[in-house]
């Protein structure tokens, strides 16, 4: 299988790339800053883009690109994986500003839906394609602080919602909350004020009685669902409630 996986330097999307390159799968990676100790250990699996997903421009330059063309003409499977995101701003309505929630939109949404509809539309002749966007368990619960976190989740479930009925051959997509997991990002959350996110004490707690999940067994659990043959079935999944 081939795989396209966004903001695989780090956190999961490193867990996942790591994952995909350990079952012999070629990736394309793209990040702003690649991940020099995967390209140093899977040197003919791996290739990396660097890019910064919040320039519309820099995505569509990659699409056109001949790095994008070469590793999407396939006729077997291939999966594109949209996990880069970002949570923040932080903080109540009024308090969040216009930049930084245009920064979050073009990163947790924009480039994901670029990607998916270039993807789409360049890997008409694989019998089986796969788009998994890395969503939140914030897409279907509200937290005091995260509105836009919150809301960009949510548009990638109903995005998938949405692709499935437009049931494109070959293709299968899911939105997939993959819990809560020990990264980068967990640090972010539990550093904030209560003030601007009075919720940080559970976070807190969670990382207290060790209840954060490894980024590597999220990993194994998202790319089983991944190949899964019921991958697909339904469009917003949280990988907590699948056996």
């Amino acid at each position: 299988m081939r795989a396209i996986i966004t903001g695989h330097s780090g956190g999961l999307g490193a867990a996942l790339c790591d994952a995909l390159l350990a079952r012999g799968c070629s990736v394309l990676g793209l990040s702003r800053r690649g991940n020099p100790a995967l390209a140093a250990h899977f040197p003919d699996s791996l290739r990396e883009v660097a890019i910064d997903l919040a320039d519309p421009g820099a995505i569509d330059a990659l699409v056109g690109g001949a790095p994008w063309r070469s590793f999407t003409d396939t006729d077997g499977r291939i999966a594109l994986i949209n996990n880069a995101g970002m949570l923040a701003p932080i903080g109540p309505v009024g308090q969040q500003g216009g930049a930084q929630i245009a920064q979050a939109v073009a990163v947790n949404v924009a480039a994901p839906l670029i990607l998916t509809d270039a993807f789409v539309a360049a890997t008409r002749r694989a019998l089986d394609r796969r788009v998994l966007h890395v969503s939140s368990g914030a897409a279907r619960s509200a937290y005091a602080g995260w509105s836009i976190y919150c809301a960009t989740k949510a548009a990638l479930d109903h995005h998938a919602r949405a692709v499935i009925e437009d049931r494109q051959p070959g293709l299968h997509i899911a939105s997939v909350a993959p819990g809560v997991i020990d990264t980068a990002m967990q640090d972010q959350i539990r550093a904030v004020d209560a003030d601007r996110f009075p919720s940080v004490g559970r976070f807190r707690q969670l990382k207290a009685d060790g209840h954060l999940q490894r980024p590597e067994d999220s990993a194994r659990r998202l790319i089983a669902f991944l190949v899964d043959e019921d991958f697909g079935r339904d469009a917003a999944v949280d990988i907590r409630d699948l056996a």
